[in-house]
């Protein structure tokens, strides 16, 4: 893949959706070095507004298409509704443009795999905002799972609740869901085989708000989510449970965001009574990890500027992001058939998931 021109200072950047996520591409782009963030679009004009008056350089304009014409611009972010990733990001890899889309890459698998090859056939980067294998905390997790500080892992249980915001384009699954899918999969390095999932519409119809997910994975390990738009409190919460021993990671809570716990359940060598197995719990130290916090998307940013530059993905690719859509599509289905359990398409899954992002 095609390296960026060595007589060019910056990679200019162009942000595509100025909603939630878009104003923080647009502050991180503007602090990391070798970017220059040229122009946003939106066709909402008071968001515009708002970019503009903070960032003041930044040129504006409610058309896509003019981000994409412009030669200045190598790079592209794609923030919008979920529902126009794929056309917004195919028309900006035919026009020559890299791409960083936003999670989840699109909505239909097969979308995510056109992008792949159109990705290649321009020689153009492409990469998946799965934020979370940025995050060091979770990077810390994999480490010990990879070294076998937790012995085999059993389960994983994460919850991701929150007030708000209600979205009208995608259910909780899809807004929410794909952020815990993806640590599963960089976890484990794999991608599940089979969902069970629960939902119910609450607010609006055919959208749920709350949902329930549970994932197999080929090893037999399972992964539990639930995700919710309508909770009082804030919680993004990952248990591992290994048979040596377990960990948990908060991501809201700024002290102790990783605990991991010498915890399990040791076998007992004899019966006390006929028909009685008993087992002995095993309650040891509890570890507070250290590791620098950088912020995960500055850490991203940085990922997609040294692929351009290297000519070579360090980051979730369209593979990833097509697992995750496909555990998706199925975890919908499994809902729209009352929770029965649905096989999940692994055709030309990576054998290393995100290896780049290691």
């Amino acid at each position: 893949m095609s390296t960026l021109s060595d007589n060019k200072r910056h990679i200019g950047i162009g942000v595509i959706g100025c909603g939630h996520w878009g104003p923080n591409h647009i502050r991180v782009f503007s602090e990391i070095a070798g970017c220059q963030v040229i122009a946003c679009a939106d066709l909402n004009t008071d968001r515009l507004d708002r970019i503009k008056s903070r960032f003041a350089h930044i040129e504006t304009t409610t058309h896509h298409r003019a981000i994409l014409d412009d030669e200045r611009i190598d790079a592209v972010v794609i923030c919008t509704p979920t529902v126009t990733h794929a056309a917004i990001a195919g028309e900006a890899l035919r026009a020559g443009k890299h791409v960083l889309i936003e999670k989840p890459i699109c909505i239909d698998p097969v979308d995510a795999n056109v992008l792949g090859e159109l990705a290649e056939d321009h020689d153009r980067i492409l990469m998946v905002g799965h934020i979370f294998a940025f995050n060091n905390g979770v990077r810390k997790l994999r480490d010990m799972i990879h070294s076998g500080e937790l012995g085999r892992v059993q389960y994983l249980d994460a919850v991701r609740t929150n007030l708000g915001p209600i979205r009208g384009d995608v259910n909780a699954l899809y807004d929410l869901a794909t952020h815990d899918i993806s640590i599963f999969n960089y976890l484990l390095d794999a991608s599940p085989v089979r969902v069970t999932a629960s939902g119910r519409c609450i607010t609006q119809q055919n959208i749920e708000d709350v949902c329930f997910a549970t994932f197999e994975y080929p090893d037999g390990t399972v992964g539990h989510i639930h995700v919710s738009w309508l909770n009082p409190r804030k919680v993004r919460t990952l248990t591992v449970i290994g048979d040596e021993k377990m960990a948990h990671w908060d991501d809201v809570n700024p002290f102790d965001t990783l605990r991991v716990y010498d915890k399990g359940i040791d076998e007992h060598p004899s019966y006390d009574s006929f028909g009685e197995f008993q087992y002995m719990l095993r309650s040891g130290d509890v570890h507070i990890p250290a590791y620098q916090r950088p912020e995960p998307l500055i850490k991203q940013a940085e990922a997609f500027r040294d692929s351009i530059i290297r000519g070579d993905v360090m980051g979730p690719d369209y593979r990833d992001g097509m697992a995750v859509a496909r555990a998706l599509q199925a975890a919908n289905e499994s809902m729209r058939q009352a929770g029965a359990p649905v096989l999940i398409d692994r055709t030309n899954v990576s054998s290393t998931l995100i290896s780049g992002a290691a």
